[in-house]
């Protein structure tokens, strides 16, 4: 445990992640001063819920001489390491951090972490619902219950508490004062959090990597280094669950110094443990061969071969730390989502409408392309974030009946769909209707005017929301309010 008491800390970034961690090193007698660019009025409300500590704020900027006699300096999560008062410290050899790492650097009880480009919200969610379903078990004592075989030495007991949060939620690091050594933590982490990180959880997860956030990492490579962060510092008693049929997720078994659990729809795989679908059934084969049946493919409602892989993730984690199929079974069966990723709002005018909001990159959109069979009206746009959209050109050309496109990144998807009629030349692929219009608002309208009996209205941006809403369930919500409005 770390001795903060009369430590210097700069905290830069007065968001949840900030304030979070300022309140956590103040109750430990740390002297926080805690730094944003937005102005005191900006932020009224975050100082009012430090009003009780001896905290020092500096509003408007990011002045050089606060590093002055500064013994650790804590980015929150949407602060570039590219920002100069980041720079300057490195320079001056001052430690960085963030809550994530001081949450794991602190912890009493064991975590899992999740990272990848998609999913992880869900994932995490799902992880969180079978353990639960475990100790539900416990705390009704079902006699025939026997908890499957921990891999990771993991032991649950009826008195046993998760705690779900990260990137997802609150930050961890708040709610650190209420956790016991025999509870699980579930902590979903973004590259963001990743790329300063120097600990790892005791079960990582890597669900995919796909090209995101290049506006902030510049390069696919950086933004794979900085999700390998969340396998590089495992010991050999850890554990790494990665995908076998993603590129990006496999390619960490080169540094992953835990033992493997696999996850794929395909069963190829030899050495090591690993999950996999047969029969519609999602199975779990252990090193030695042997094989168990989790739960039916049937059994879950969730849409699309991605959502799947989310699921098959879950199971891995369940069998690393010890949850029994039946908890399995519980906790996954039934679950029906999460707000803002394919969620089902109405049915209108003959079709049905999906709000797929977190859809904030093209690789995300294309999933949920292709979790529909029905003819698809695509509401596309908002903010781009320097990523490819060929492929999502292409996919629309085969899958989407109208596009209708708003926002920011509006004219450049339209060029990506230009360049990809022009490379590929074929008269047997389809082309799909393509409408502009200035916001959300607008795009909702022109779909109503175009929906048709058994097609879709799906909203799946594939950019971020910041050039219209605060984010992306600011985004779902206002989706939401207008498709409830039509009549």
């Amino acid at each position: 445990m770390i001795e903060w008491k009369d430590r210097k800390v700069l905290i830069i970034g007065a968001a949840r992640q900030g304030v979070a961690l300022a309140r956590y090193l103040s109750m430990r007698g740390a002297k926080v001063v805690l730094n944003d660019i937005r102005t005191a009025k900006e932020l009224t409300s975050a100082q009012k819920t430090l009003d009780d500590f001896p905290i020092e704020w500096v509003f408007g900027g990011h002045p050089l001489d606060l590093l002055d006699s500064i013994d650790l300096v804590c980015p929150s999560g949407g602060i570039p390491l590219t920002l100069p008062i980041v720079v300057e410290a490195r320079r001056r050899g001052i430690t960085l951090s963030n809550d994530s790492q001081i949450f794991l650097e602190a912890t009493p009880c064991p975590v899992v972490g999740v990272t990848g480009s998609a999913g992880k919200t869900t994932t995490t969610t799902l992880i969180s619902k079978m353990i639960k379903s475990e100790v539900d078990i416990f705390q009704e004592g079902i006699q025939q219950h026997t908890t499957a075989t921990s891999l990771a030495k993991w032991s649950l007991k009826d008195s046993s508490k998760i705690w779900l949060g990260g990137n997802i939620g609150v930050p961890l690091i708040s709610l650190i004062d209420n956790m016991q050594k025999d509870d699980i933590a579930i902590m979903e982490l973004s590259s963001f959090q990743l790329e300063l990180m120097t600990i790892s959880p005791q079960v990582a997860v890597v669900l995919n990597i796909t090209p995101n956030h290049l506006d902030r990492h510049q390069t696919m490579d950086r933004y794979l280094s900085a999700k390998a962060r969340i396998l590089e510092f495992q010991s050999a008693k850890d554990w790494g669950v990665l995908n076998r049929e993603d590129w990006g997720s496999w390619k960490m078994t080169e540094i992953a110094r835990g033992s493997l659990i696999s996850f794929g729809i395909e069963e190829h795989f030899s050495g090591h443990n690993g999950v996999f679908l047969r029969d519609q059934e999602i199975i779990f084969r252990d090193i030695d061969g042997n094989e168990s049946n989790l739960i039916s493919k049937e059994d879950i409602l969730l849409r699309g071969d991605h959502n799947l892989l989310n699921v098959m993730a879950s199971c891995a984690v369940g069998r690393a730390i010890g949850i029994s199929n039946d908890a399995m079974r519980s906790g996954l069966g039934g679950f029906e989502g999460i707000p803002h990723r394919l969620e089902f709002v109405r049915s209108w005018g003959g079709g049905r409408w999906f709000n797929d909001s977190i859809a904030t990159a093209p690789d995300r959109t294309i999933a949920a392309i292709r979790s529909f069979d029905e003819p698809i009206i695509l509401l596309a746009g908002g903010k781009d974030k320097d990523l490819p959209w060929n492929e999502f050109a292409s996919v629309v050309r085969q899958r989407v009946k109208h596009l209708i496109l708003f926002g920011e990144s509006s004219k450049k998807i339209l060029h990506s769909l230009s360049e990809d009629v022009e490379k590929d030349g074929s008269k047997q692929n389809s082309w799909c209707e393509v409408t502009l219009c200035k916001n959300l608002r607008e795009a909702v309208e022109l779909a109503s005017k175009v929906v048709f009996p058994g097609s879709v209205v799906l909203l799946s941006p594939g950019g971020t929301s910041y050039d219209e809403f605060r984010d992306f369930e600011d985004r779902g919500e206002a989706f939401k309010r207008c498709v409830m409005q039509l009549q």
